[in-house]
């Protein structure tokens, strides 16, 4: 996996204004079926961590966690966002496959 790329890749998808983030928004995409790749910070909490996990898990959304705080942030220009969801499911595609890499 070419970390860059996806990284990249998930600021293409801001720019597109294709990404959900912050944990409340991402759970509403999640429980309402609108995403199935979630970006979750490997610093986050324990109990975002669990939230989104057990939401990812019960409506079989793709779950990432190779990415810190700081690079999810970056590549999004936030500051401070643990979860990013991306919402098209042709960048979900294409994000998916640099993954498998």
């Amino acid at each position: 996996m070419n970390k860059e790329k996806v990284l990249q890749n998930i600021g293409l998808c801001k720019k597109a204004r294709k990404i959900a983030s912050g944990e409340e928004q991402v759970l509403d995409y999640i429980k309402t079926n609108r995403t199935k790749l979630v970006f979750l910070a490997n610093d986050a909490g324990k109990n975002t961590t669990k939230r989104i996990t057990d939401k990812s898990n019960f409506y079989k959304v793709n779950l990432n966690t190779d990415f810190n705080t700081e690079e999810l942030n970056k590549a999004i220009g936030t500051i401070n966002r643990k979860v990013v969801a991306i919402k098209d499911k042709n960048f979900t595609k294409m994000i998916l496959s640099q993954l498998d890499k």
